[in-house]
């Protein structure tokens, strides 16, 4: 009987690790108030921590137009690529798709009174901006991120 409990325990275990979500794909960060704010600067603390969102056109990569990769400020999870960044004229740094598939979770942001999709970091919870229906072919999404969430790191050709 304690064989029947252990092998079913494990075969549960393993349908479990099967199903794919999307911080299961990418695993999950969690730290505390304190941890992230040593971690952050204040301007990336209070967009990624506490749903903030910076000016537009003041982020350091509004208009960044070098080739790379964009990846999440407080987990280093890589986010977009800059082959889908595109030119939205809003300010903010726009892509119309994440680098892969469950890199970035969409929730419902009700803040100031308006129904917005949210965008947040899959691993580490973190707020990175919203997602509209309104981008360039072949998806129609445009990815509005603040780039207090983002580190850049420019691909260097060999």
């Amino acid at each position: 009987m304690k064989n029947l409990i252990v092998v079913s325990l494990l075969f549960a275990s393993f349908l479990g690790c099967s199903q794919s979500t999307n911080q299961k794909q990418v695993g999950h960060i969690t730290k505390t108030t304190a941890e992230w704010k040593k971690l952050l600067t204040p301007i990336q603390f209070e967009v990624l921590r506490e749903k903030g969102t910076e000016r537009a056109f003041t982020g350091e990569y509004w208009n960044n137009h070098e080739k790379g990769i964009y990846y999440c400020a407080g987990c280093h999870l890589e986010l977009f690529s800059s082959e889908t960044k595109f030119e939205s004229g809003t300010g903010w740094p726009s892509f119309y798709k994440p680098i892969k598939e469950g890199v970035v979770k969409v929730g419902t942001d009700t803040s100031y009174g308006m129904v917005r999709d949210e965008v947040e970091c899959s691993r580490c919870g973190g707020h990175l901006g919203h997602v509209f229906p309104d981008g360039p072919q072949p998806t129609g999404q445009r990815y509005c991120m603040n780039s207090a969430s983002l580190k850049f790191e420019k691909v260097v050709k060999k």
